[in-house]
């Protein structure tokens, strides 16, 4: 179960309240710190004042065998807190050496876990002094942050203090300072979490990058090419920028990780639904098909999982103003303003956030085993709690006025006979529509439509499909709406057309059915109308992902209205289209309100009992 220190700080309002407020102690003044503290500075350096010292022969042989001895007896200045034989046996540092060598063999000193874990676990840069008044947070070498306090580094005690010497000041302590792992690091350590582990740390995403800006230039060679006399390479991960900077020691997060047998249960699921054609490379600026389905798989997986604490401290502000509850949390993954979720998702959907995140059951916090790290908190689960429908799993909303999303089919008229010259035209004209009906004010999507007309040709329209999943069931629905949503005093006409999707098979050759499979559908005119085409539809091939110049996956819209039926005023070949809509099987509901139709319900159901697309554009 979910440990009661979560609920705790969920009731302050705060994720990880607790641990920030630590970070974040007070200090003390410049004067305060250091008057009467520090006596004179003995000679030599911290290296040579550790290496002479009796006590600390086996610290120091760590610290020798690291290379660390340079460092500190270098100009450059440091604080150690170095544990005494006392506390810190031979056995203990014979066994560090060992590991350190082995590491050496397949990983740089900057990834090798006794450097990162112990070494630069024991010293900070600078002068840290301490007097009866201190009560500060330093920075260690490993980017943790620890509380220094008048006797004690992170209440391990110290033996001595304030030895200072000729590059910095050294203290003992009573222990060995225990390391506090980040929510990364702690994914590392964790044998449940192997399986997380192995794709997180995969050096695919996690590898070593120059950084220029850092090195120290020394000249040009004879190419012209910049020579470093320090180049400076820092450990950086691609999967962060999807997931959440899990390893910042400057955030805050809660992250919710499946254990191993969860996670094989997931990967299994949602393989097929990344099921990419076999000529995808084509599309890919690096990379292959395989390395595709393995990593949108498990990215499926891990998106949604990481919540920072600034991001729903804004959230609680918010409900606070209004005086509601707290009830939901957002996590990094929907830390994209409502015009941005507009543009990313086609409406403003709540993806990536959740709703009654401890409510026992369903929560996404709900039966989960809570871990505390230097950067929060890190929730092993055993029962995913995260439905695919809320995350990756989302409706497909393409906008009949999208710039990208349509486009109106030509056709050839021959010029000269002869000569066989042709000219193109298009088969409509599309003509933006804004709502001005307040009967279907907040109906239409987006209070907007396009007429598409044409009085010589039949119209014929395509809409662009973009992020399907392959083998999952959907339901394609489209949306019409009558002339008078635009003009109140204009005839309502109905129209009939057929539709066709069309799709790549996994060799990239085409495939198209007609949807309803053989007939033509036709409006009545009057009213808004959802039109099922397809239902339980599913595509060989997914395109998640993938940014396709000319997309493969399409809807024809081909008009199929007689002269007859225009000669006796009943149909219009005008075909007038709000969206089309691309569903996951179940998901859109409907009811009726004012004699239209409106989808009441979405993946999240429904908002204070609002119709949808109502309530959305009231956020």
């Amino acid at each position: 179960m979910i440990h009661n220190s979560i609920n705790k700080y969920l009731r302050t309002g705060l994720i990880g309240c607790a641990f920030c407020a630590a970070i974040t102690a007070c200090t003390d003044t410049w004067n305060d710190h250091y008057e009467g503290t520090i006596g004179g500075v003995n000679e030599g350096s911290l290296w040579q004042a550790i290496n002479s010292d009796s006590n600390l022969t086996n610290f120091a042989s760590v610290i020798k065998a690291t290379n660390f001895d340079l460092s500190l007896g270098s100009s450059q200045v440091f604080t150690v807190f170095a544990p005494t034989n006392a506390n810190f046996s031979k056995e203990q540092a014979e066994a560090l050496i060992r590991q350190y060598n082995e590491e050496k063999k397949s990983v740089s000193d900057e990834d090798n876990t006794v450097v990162k874990e112990f070494v630069k676990n024991h010293i900070a840069l600078f002068n840290h002094s301490v007097s009866s008044l201190t009560n500060d947070t330093i920075k260690l070498m490993n980017g943790k942050y620890a509380l220094l306090g008048t006797n004690s580094l992170d209440n391990t005690a110290f033996n001595t203090s304030n030895k200072v010497y000729e590059n910095g000041v050294l203290y003992t302590v009573s222990s060995p300072i225990k390391f506090s792992a980040n929510i990364f690091e702690q994914i590392r350590m964790d044998a449940d979490l192997d399986s997380v582990r192995s794709f997180l740390y995969n050096p695919k995403f996690y590898r070593k990058r120059f950084d220029p800006s850092s090195s120290v230039e020394g000249g040009l060679d004879d190419l012209g090419r910049t020579v470093y006399l320090d180049s400076v390479w820092r450990q950086q991960n691609e999967l962060y920028a999807y997931i959440g900077r899990i390893a910042s020691e400057d955030s805050t997060y809660w992250m919710v990780v499946p254990t191993n047998a969860m996670w094989r249960d997931l990967v299994e699921k949602y393989t097929p639904y990344f099921n990419y054609s076999n000529n995808v490379e084509k599309l890919l600026t690096n990379g292959d098909r395989d390395s595709l389905v393995y990593t949108n798989t498990r990215l499926a997986i891990l998106q949604g999982t990481a919540f920072s604490q600034t991001l729903n401290e804004k959230i609680l502000t918010r409900q606070q103003t209004k005086a509601e509850p707290f009830d939901s949390v957002m996590s990094v993954n929907a830390a994209y303003d409502y015009a941005m979720r507009s543009y990313r998702w086609g409406t403003n959907f709540n993806y990536y956030q959740y709703f009654g995140p401890l409510m026992p059951g369903t929560g996404v916090f709900a039966e989960a085993d809570s871990l505390k790290c230097s950067n929060g908190l890190l929730l092993k689960s055993n029962d995913w709690k995260i439905d695919e429908k809320e995350t990756f799993n989302r409706w497909i909303i393409v906008e009949a006025e999208g710039s990208n999303s349509v486009e109106i089919e030509k056709y050839a008229v021959k010029v000269n006979k002869e000569s066989n010259d042709t000219t193109w035209g298009y088969t409509a004209n599309a003509k933006y529509r804004s709502v001005d009906n307040v009967k279907y004010r907040n109906k239409v999507w987006n209070n907007s439509f396009v007429s598409f007309e044409s009085n010589d040709t039949d119209p014929i329209v395509w809409f662009n499909i973009t992020n399907v999943l392959s083998n999952m069931p959907y339901d394609i629905y489209l949306v019409t709406v009558p002339q008078e949503a635009a003009d109140s005093t204009a005839d309502n006409l109905s129209t009939r057309f057929n539709a066709y999707v069309y799709w790549n098979d996994a060799d990239g050759k085409k495939q198209f059915q007609q949807v309803p499979k053989k007939a033509a559908i036709q409006t009545d005119g009057k009213t808004m109308e959802y039109i099922q085409l397809a239902e339980n539809f599913t595509f060989p091939v997914s395109t998640f992902g993938i940014d396709e110049s000319e997309p493969s996956t399409r809807l024809r819209l081909v008009s199929a209205v007689p002269q007859s039926m225009i000669n006796r005023g009943t149909h219009t070949k005008t075909m007038n289209i709000d969206c089309l809509l691309v569903v996951p099987h179940g998901t859109l509901q409907f009811d009726e309100i004012d004699g239209q139709p409106v989808v009441v319900a979405t993946p999240h159901g429904q908002y204070d009992n609002k119709p949808y697309p109502y309530w959305y554009r009231l956020r």
